[in-house]
């Protein structure tokens, strides 16, 4: 718990923006807020951390790594402004998850449909790697989403490390994890409890760009969150 007080999202989304836990990212973040990227020097940059974003009665949650550095953390949303973003919303759209494809800005209309969208950190981090400490610290914020989030039935995790942040917070939930370690892999899925797990590959411009994800996988991955959320609404 964060503090018995945060009993609603607005709640936990305006501590994490109050953020300071961790010097390092305040510090990078605060950086590149001021110095910005050539093409967006005549923006007004985020540069703080970045909270979750949709549907507070969401059946499904996504869970990123962090804010892109002149991305979220220049936009203040999650996946908006850059590539990732562009390819996440686009898929959420054909799956009926976003009512648009396109997401630049937190004016730009984007809303999500039964669907939230969270983090394992939430600053970005230099070269896209927070330390195991400030993962550690960003950690008790999902756990509040995710006790406040009482519909989320299916949690797709974008990435190794979103997938192993999520293992940690259902096992702070009090969801029983099996042991050996569960194993990330796109497509992979676990039933945990009420919840189904499913692991991605993060759509980043790396993975997006030479083929290792591609617009087709990532539909099936939103494709098998609305089988099991549409046979969870079936069954109760």
């Amino acid at each position: 718990m964060i503090n018995d007080k945060l009993r609603s999202l607005t709640q936990v989304n305006a501590a994490i923006v109050a953020c300071e836990k961790c010097p390092r990212l305040r510090s990078y973040c605060a950086a590149v807020a001021q110095e910005k990227r050539r093409a967006f020097r005549d923006e007004d940059y985020w540069g703080k951390p970045v909270p979750g974003f949709g549907d507070p009665k969401a059946h499904l949650l996504i869970v990123g790594l962090a804010p892109a550095a002149h991305g979220g953390n220049r936009t203040g949303r999650m996946f908006t402004g850059d590539r990732s973003g562009d390819f996440l919303y686009a898929a959420l759209h054909r799956a009926g998850f976003a009512n648009q494809p396109i997401a630049t800005s937190r004016d730009d209309g984007l809303q999500l449909i039964d669907a939230y969208i969270a983090a394992s950190g939430r600053c970005a981090p230099p070269d896209n790697k927070p330390t195991p400490e400030e993962l550690n610290n960003c950690r008790p914020y999902l756990i509040e989403e995710l006790r406040l989030l009482q519909d989320v039935r299916v949690i797709v995790a974008l990435g190794k490390i979103a997938f192993d942040n999520v293992l940690a917070v259902l096992a702070e939930r009090g969801v029983a994890i099996p042991k050996p370690r569960l194993a990330f892999g796109h497509e992979v899925v676990y039933q945990l409890d009420r919840y189904t797990l499913i692991g991605s590959y993060h759509p980043s411009q790396r993975n997006t760009q030479t083929g290792l994800l591609t617009p087709t996988m990532f539909d099936r991955i939103f494709q098998r969150a609305r089988d099991v959320i549409n046979a969870s609404v079936v069954t109760g």
